[in-house]
């Protein structure tokens, strides 16, 4: 039997294993913690929450087609492909770009000179941010792009997102940051089609750090998932949000008093404190107080999931219930501007037809449907889309890269940007442009009114409804072809 001066040093042994176990088990867990994510996150060129700029001017910039004619209002216009170039102008030290398409050198037949021309300006100036010194990172899904390959190679350096084994969704974000001071939000993707042949919208915020910063931590976030096939569920501090919807950035916009913040989706990409894109839309919505105009490719409230071979469908109503609870209980103006293309889904009709329902036999109650058509040459299906994604309302406009349809916003990632202007009259400059493109749009030649009726099949299919374009005017009519469907 072991006497008092053994088991002395039996217990101060054991306490040894007991801290050096300990010491493992810290070491195992930095480990992972590090493997996990980049815990120091991505320099921050120096800009803090208390050192950046929020004094700041925004500028609308579209692209719209040559042979697309719109209503002149007399406003000032900033195309698409010069506010790129500004962009590039201003850039010293970084340039950080988000695109799910990279096709500016297009090979393609449909592509001629004269359409081509600025999508190859535009590559040509990215290569050439090498020679003065500029770094130009890109997030991107693309495995095999040939652009990105040839970027890579001058210099550019390259993050590969794995959308396939984190959401079995795409990367539909379109965003630039410019030196952490400077950021577009938009339509538009890194496609020459972008800006020669679809009508494109967009905002470039100017001398911005403090947006600019908030941006950036959202490509941190795509950045440090290079090639991983899970999403860490511990995070560095540098992509958490800055400003959200309850805790906005306060800004001078224009010389406005304004807020703002970014928003993303889908959920699962949403760092700690970032505000969905989904919420930000309710939140710009349920502020309205006498109209919300609308303008998006596609509105479609259904998500379909596809899982080992299976597709299941299901209906997606946030969106319906918000402009339900908009135009019946609040009497506010709606205005619903949609693309009809070949790729429109049938059930929109049906969709819309049943919000336009809404206000029967019902005062103080407006919910307007048109759709954005241009009539196709051959088989290209992209000619004069207009392929805007964004809402404006009395007091507040909200810009994004995704289309209003479930599937969007719960697989794929999109960014999304809010203004609100504190006081609306002083802000007009800002929500005035963007009430003016819409209401340019709304009666311009390419708009057609939605009217639906039954179609009284006998059978299976009786009482089926069946919905037409009908063009707005007889002076409409005799410019555009009726569609019907």
């Amino acid at each position: 039997m072991a006497g008092p001066a053994t088991q002395e040093p039996l217990k101060t042994q054991q306490k040894c294993i007991a801290i050096f176990a300990l010491l493992c088990c810290f070491a195992v867990l930095v480990v992972l913690i590090f493997s996990s994510v980049d815990i120091w996150g991505d320099d921050e060129d120096g800009i803090t929450e208390e050192n950046c700029s929020s004094d700041c001017s925004i500028a609308l910039a579209e692209n719209i087609p040559d042979d697309v004619f719109l209503p002149v209002d007399g406003r000032p216009h900033l195309p698409l492909s010069a506010a790129f170039h500004t962009l590039l102008d201003k850039a010293k030290h970084s340039v950080e770009v988000v695109s799910p398409v990279w096709a500016l050198s297009p090979w393609d037949p449909e592509a001629t000179p004269s359409t081509a021309k600025q999508g190859q300006l535009l590559f040509q100036r990215l290569l050439g941010l090498k020679s003065r010194g500029v770094k130009l990172k890109i997030a991107s899904s693309l495995t095999n792009s040939a652009e990105l390959k040839t970027l890579a190679a001058h210099n550019a350096e390259v993050h590969f997102v794995n959308m396939t084994a984190l959401t079995r969704g795409g990367l539909h974000s379109s965003f630039w940051i410019v030196d952490r001071r400077h950021i577009y939000i938009g339509s538009a993707d890194m496609d020459w089609r972008s800006l020669s042949k679809r009508k494109e919208l967009g905002v470039v915020v100017y001398n911005c750090s403090c947006l600019a910063l908030d941006l950036h931590r959202v490509f941190s976030f795509y950045w440090q998932l290079h090639e991983r096939d899970y999403i860490p569920s511990i995070w560095s501090k540098r992509v958490t949000a800055l400003y959200g919807k309850d805790a906005a950035l306060e800004l001078q916009l224009n010389n406005s008093e304004a807020t703002a913040y970014v928003s993303t989706s889908p959920e699962l990409f949403c760092a700690k404190d970032r505000t969905r894109d989904v919420d930000a839309i309710y939140q710009v919505i349920q502020s309205a107080t006498t109209f919300i105009f609308i303008s998006v490719t596609d509105y479609l409230p259904l998500l379909s999931r596809s899982f080992r071979g299976t597709s299941v469908t299901r209906y997606w109503s946030p969106i319906d219930e918000m402009i339900t609870e908009a135009v019946v209980l609040r009497g506010v103006r709606v205005r619903l501007l949609i693309s009809f293309w070949r790729k429109t889904h049938p059930l929109t009709f049906n969709f819309v037809t049943s919000l336009k329902s809404l206000c029967m036999q019902l005062h103080n109650c407006s919910l307007e449907v048109r759709f954005f058509s241009r009539k196709e040459k051959d088989d290209d299906i992209q000619h004069g889309l207009n392929h805007n994604k964004y809402m404006v309302t009395d007091n507040a406009v909200y810009i994004g890269n995704h289309d209003w349809v479930g599937s969007d916003f719960a697989i794929n990632t999109g960014v999304g940007l809010v203004v609100n202007m504190k006081n609306s009259l002083k802000g007009l400059g800002v929500l005035e442009h963007f009430k003016a493109a819409f209401e340019r749009d709304w009666r311009s030649r390419y708009v057609k009114s939605l009217q639906g009726h039954k179609d009284h099949h006998q059978g299976k299919n009786k009482n089926l409804h069946r919905v037409k374009i009908n063009s707005q005017t007889k002076e409409e009519n005799e410019q555009n072809d009726p569609l019907s469907l």
